[in-house]
């Protein structure tokens, strides 16, 4: 069962990718949760799209990009925060993660639809996804691939 917030949340989100043109994906804790995985806390909605998709996106719901939305660990080509659904969606586009080889970038190969209030929402498989927790490697993810794998 989703929380309140992250459904409206879900919801709206499915709606304003309604017009992507590319494949675009939830991923980290509320991909989790999408997975049916409880309890799970989901702080935010983490939507990881094509860099022209997440262009219109932006435009059309006036999120101005972040240019400063680089950290050591994770880097996107675009990244902005949409702050008008119950929960921040954070958009990225171009989406790395620092690895011990260097910048690798987060691309699913796989893509599994689930329906939120008659809603399309994706997500990658829960193997992917683990695979892609394990890889940005920070405790909070390490017990999200525990919880989605046990």
């Amino acid at each position: 069962m989703l929380a309140c917030d992250l459904r409206e949340t879900l919801v709206m989100t499915a709606g304003a990718m309604r017009d992507a043109h590319d494949p675009w994906w939830v991923i980290s804790s509320a991909a989790v949760a999408l997975h049916g995985v409880t309890p799970i806390e989901v702080g935010d909605v983490d939507v990881l799209m094509s860099v022209g998709d997440a262009r219109r996106m932006m435009d059309r719901l006036g999120v101005v990009p972040i240019e400063d939305g680089a950290s050591l660990l994770f880097r996107s080509t675009l990244f902005g925060r949409w702050t008008m659904p119950p929960l921040v969606v954070e958009i990225m586009a171009g989406f790395h993660v620092a690895t011990s080889a260097g910048w690798a970038e987060v691309l699913p190969r796989t893509r599994v639809p689930i329906f939120v209030d008659e809603r399309v929402v994706y997500v990658p498989d829960r193997a992917e996804l683990a695979e892609m927790l394990r890889l940005f490697g920070r405790p909070k993810d390490l017990e999200r691939v525990r919880l989605l794998t046990s």
